[in-house]
């Protein structure tokens, strides 16, 4: 055996010196575990989904007298050249495209608007506002749908009437279902989202520009015109991207106002494939999918990029002042606060209303109970019905479960790419991490049921378990966290901890007395806020739960497929009221404000 001078085997030297390397560095080895585990979290389901599309299933095998596995294109054509190819995909398309297009189109135009009020203007209450206009923002996708169909719903559905059907009124099917209620409801939703965006960069914009201008004579109008507008164009097409990245993969406002009508996107096309047993065209559809949202995101970030050059925001800013409005302040007030109460108050009161009415549209003092909520002797109410508190338990628990994975995987990740700065292994724990972003959430769990549909070497299949639901949180949420993890590491030099093994101490105290105090708000806010996207998520869950995996949003679902609108009601206000207890708790916790990007 070779050996050096003192006896010793070459290669046992050599492991102990890689292993008094990993000690005084153990970022190299927390970043190949993390290597190991995030190549098969996220990059293994999109092989699955991909291998799924090109590759016989079982019974087409069958069919076909070939052997299951073998390459094909069946699928493809199917979905692209078939005759049920316009039904499948190429109404769809256009159908999600259209609705994707005027939704982000809406949403850009309102966000705005609401930022250059709320942050520029002397509107009343524009402090209460900033916080405000992003509830339809805490709550789940399907909400705004729901009580548009709780208002609007006519006969050509069964189940209770409609409040507006119960009061005499017949709403034509052009605005209970289809395409302008899906945009409608869709702007409403995902406006906070531009707002967000859109008042955090106005906020950062240099105000010495301003100034300058006004002194030079320029009007308000002018001021916005020639500086502001032109300022805001990165953001702009950062908002438009974004937002039609999420609009593309919507699932929950299309399935429950375009079903009635037959009225089908890209999602809810992928929904009916898994559900009817076409695993093949749904991972081709999937894949799809995927591709328009990474071709919008990856726009974004050349657009980002490329707009760097033209950045204009000063260190000697001033704080930014409220614009007087003069005659205009109270028609601007009524149109800020009318706006909220259209997208916030509203969904909510007709939501709650339904859930105290035994008639809908009935506004009589008899016809007030509390039959939904307390149950009677032929149906259970909310705090009586197994199947909620079954999906209460549920939320919390795979939620919450989520999310403490997914905060502490993110500051692992953090740690890592920091203290490996300069090495291939952080650039691609950097960059897978990021990828889950990149798909949207139909995509992804139908990558992930492909994956963990069948047992795969030692893995069991997953399918039907709270495990998988928990990993496909932990995975798409992952960018949020990575991300707050890396930021977060980049503010501690390594003085602490270096200090920390002069004294002597290990890796694992270093950790807990040193790094985990310094990083105690970031670590909860990278817990906090996948905990309240997974108690509202819907579109990534829909295709995995089962009967004893329901959450709180897939029930609600159930409820309204059922007729049972009054209980999916009062199952999405509690969701609501979860969301927005975390939100303040967090913002209270963290010393920080929603409105002011943290949920941007």
């Amino acid at each position: 055996m070779w050996k050096r001078g003192d006896g010793a085997p070459y290669f046992t030297v050599r492991a102990r010196l890689w292993w008094a390397e990993m000690t005084v560095e153990p970022g190299r080895i927390i970043g190949a575990v993390l290597a190991v585990i995030l190549g098969y979290l996220v990059l293994a389901p999109v092989y699955a989904v991909v291998s799924n599309a090109l590759r016989l299933t079982r019974m087409d095998a069958v069919r076909a007298r070939a052997a299951p596995g073998d390459l094909t294109f069946a699928y493809l054509d199917r979905v692209l050249f078939s005759g049920v190819s316009r039904d499948i995909f190429w109404t769809p398309l256009f159908n999600t495209l259209t609705v994707a297009v005027f939704a982000t189109a809406l949403a850009v135009v309102f966000g705005l608007t609401l930022a250059a009020l709320v942050t520029s203007t002397d509107i009343a209450g524009r402090r209460f506002l900033s916080f405000l206009l992003i509830i339809p923002y805490m709550l789940p996708s399907q909400a705004m749908a729901t009580a548009w169909m709780t208002l609007f719903k006519n006969r050509r559905i069964g189940g209770a009437p409609g409040m507006l059907e119960a009061m005499g009124f017949s709403p034509p099917d052009w605005l209970a279902y289809g395409p302008i209620p899906i945009v409608i409801c869709l702007a409403l939703s995902y406006f906070p989202f531009a707002f967000l965006l859109f008042s955090n960069a106005m906020n950062k914009i240099d105000t010495q520009l301003e100034e300058a201008a006004v002194v030079l004579g320029a009007s308000a109008g002018t001021v916005w015109r020639r500086i502001l507008f032109p300022l805001l164009i990165p953001t702009t097409m950062s908002v438009l991207l974004l937002t039609g990245a999420r609009t593309l993969g919507t699932f929950a406002t299309p399935y429950v106002l375009g079903s009635p009508v037959r009225y089908t996107v890209i999602s809810t096309s992928l929904y009916s494939s898994l559900r009817s047993g076409a695993s093949g065209v749904a991972a081709v559809l999937a894949i799809f999918l995927a591709l328009f949202g990474i071709i919008l995101l990856l726009m974004d970030l050349y657009m980002v990029r490329n707009w760097q050059r033209f950045v204009t925001v000063g260190g000697k800013g001033g704080r930014r002042e409220a614009a007087p409005l003069g005659w205009t302040r109270g028609p601007a007030t009524l149109l800020a606060w009318g706006f909220f109460f259209i997208a916030a108050c509203c969904p909510l009161l007709i939501m709650a209303l339904s859930t105290f009415m035994r008639t809908p549209g009935v506004f009589t003092l008899e016809n007030f109970n509390l039959d939904y909520w307390l149950g009677t002797d032929k149906l259970p109410g909310v705090f009586t019905s197994p199947e909620i508190l079954s999906s209460l338990f549920n939320s919390l628990a795979i939620s919450g479960s989520a999310a403490v994975l997914c905060g502490t995987l993110g500051m692992m990740i953090g740690y890592a790419v920091v203290k490996l700065q300069g090495h291939w292994l952080s650039g691609y724990l950097r960059q897978v991490s990021f990828l889950p972003y990149l798909m949207p959430g139909m995509a992804f769990a139908a990558a992930f049921l492909s994956l963990f549909a069948v047992r795969r070497g030692p893995i069991p299949a997953l399918y039907g378990s709270i495990s998988l639901l928990v990993l496909v949180m932990v995975v798409t949420y992952l960018p949020y966290a990575s991300r707050s993890g890396i930021a977060a590491m980049m503010q501690v030099g390594r003085e602490p901890e270096e200090a920390g093994m002069v004294l002597g101490a290990g890796f694992v105290q270093r950790i807990a007395k040193i790094l985990a105090p310094l990083q105690k708000t970031a670590l909860v806010t990278a817990i906090i806020l996948p905990f309240i996207s997974g108690m509202k998520e819907l579109s990534l869950v829909i295709m995995l739960v089962t009967p004893g995996t329901e959450l709180l949003t897939t029930q609600s679902l159930r409820f309204l497929d059922y007729g049972f609108t009054q209980l999916a009601n009062a199952t999405i206000l509690i969701i609501g009221l979860v969301v927005m207890v975390l939100v303040l708790a967090l913002q209270r916790l963290t010393r920080s404000n929603l409105a002011s990007g943290l949920g941007g």
